[in-house]
């Protein structure tokens, strides 16, 4: 694969990044329940993902349970000695048995507990999970400044943002000599759009790479869904009734039918459309795909290389639009842009 550059940063990723939230059998205390594979399956899917060219990886200490998937992941690096190989991605925030937030005290705690998890010297792009509100912005920076300079970590991003916060940070940076967020990674997909409305601009004006997660739509995007039929057995809506109940929407089902229309056309699948969409988005860098067996992995590594025309992108931005709303309508109206 053709590797990118992560926004104006130096660092270089593979359009595709494989996305660990699924690595690691967990138990019932845990949101991954019954929707994980085990190490052994890990292991191989990490194993084909970097011989194939996705050397981007994605993780967080909350996936699965107690650093589960970050453990999957450390063990993968000590048995292949691959380490160097990988652009190394996990994230911090959200509750861990040692603590939660974005203070400076659970930040270096979260860094050094991943790393051991890890089993690695540096994390490649640390970034925060979702803002902290009851944290000064310029306290985090401070704190993920400082890991920089360590050598623990080589560059900073950040997750689940409001685009003022996400401004203010930015600006705490430039003002304040501090490192800055090179990424941003958020939901996006012909299923969620609104990005494009404040992040999409930031990310332009300020050179973030956009990193889209869940850009299948939870699964719904991979096309086993159909209207008025049960999800397939096994499937993570079949386990997740009440996102399904969600997505039961009849947008959704357009967009679903535009998608299988250009599959169509493509000789593709609906999966692999749907990712090649996002990577014809300009400032998304590399996009995030999970996988829970080898054949998964297998059949969404084509995207990378899928091309969609001007007629593909004009069929999916249609289905997939949102109504503007003041001042977005107003703006467009006048300049045609915002």
């Amino acid at each position: 694969m053709q590797l990118r550059a992560l926004g104006r940063s130096g660092l270089k990723v593979s359009p595709l990044c494989l996305g660990a939230m699924t690595f690691g059998e967990a138990d019932a205390s845990s949101f991954m329940h019954k929707v994980g594979c085990d190490d052994q399956t890990s292991h191989a899917i990490m194993s084909r993902a970097l011989e194939a060219g996705v050397q981007f990886w994605d993780t967080a200490d909350v996936y699965g349970q107690d650093g589960l998937s970050e453990r999957v992941v450390g063990e993968w690096f000590k048995a292949s000695g691959q380490r160097d190989r990988v652009v190394l991605a996990t994230k911090f925030r959200f509750v861990m048995p040692y603590g939660k937030g974005a203070s400076r005290a659970h930040i270096i705690r979260a860094c050094e507990h991943s790393l051991r998890r890890l089993q690695t010297d540096w994390i490649d792009l640390f970034q925060i999970h979702m803002q902290d509100l009851d944290v000064p912005e310029e306290e985090t920076l401070r704190a993920l400044d400082d890991l920089v300079h360590q050598g623990k970590v080589r560059y900073i991003g950040a997750s689940n943002y409001a685009a003022w916060r996400l401004v203010d940070s930015l600006w705490t940076s430039r003002s304040q000599g501090l490192e800055r967020f090179v990424a941003l990674q958020m939901q996006y997909s012909l299923m969620e759009r609104n990005l494009e409305k404040e992040h999409v601009p930031v990310a332009r004006e300020f050179g973030l790479g956009i990193i889209p997660w869940s850009p299948l739509g939870g699964g719904f995007l991979t096309g086993k869904y159909r209207p008025g039929a049960p999800p397939p057995e096994g499937s993570r809506l079949a386990e997740w009734k009440d996102r399904l109940s969600r997505v039961d929407a009849p947008q959704n089902w357009q967009i679903l039918a535009a998608v299988d229309a250009v599959a169509a056309r493509r000789g593709a699948t609906a999966s692999q459309v749907s990712l090649a969409w996002l990577l014809h988005k300009p400032q998304v860098s590399s996009v995030i795909f999970g996988a829970r067996s080898l054949a998964q992995l297998e059949e969404n590594l084509p995207a990378a290389e899928l091309v969609l025309d001007a007629a593909d992108l004009k069929e999916l931005d249609e289905a997939s639009a949102w109504p503007l709303h003041y001042p977005y309508d107003f703006l467009h109206r006048i300049q045609g842009r915002w």
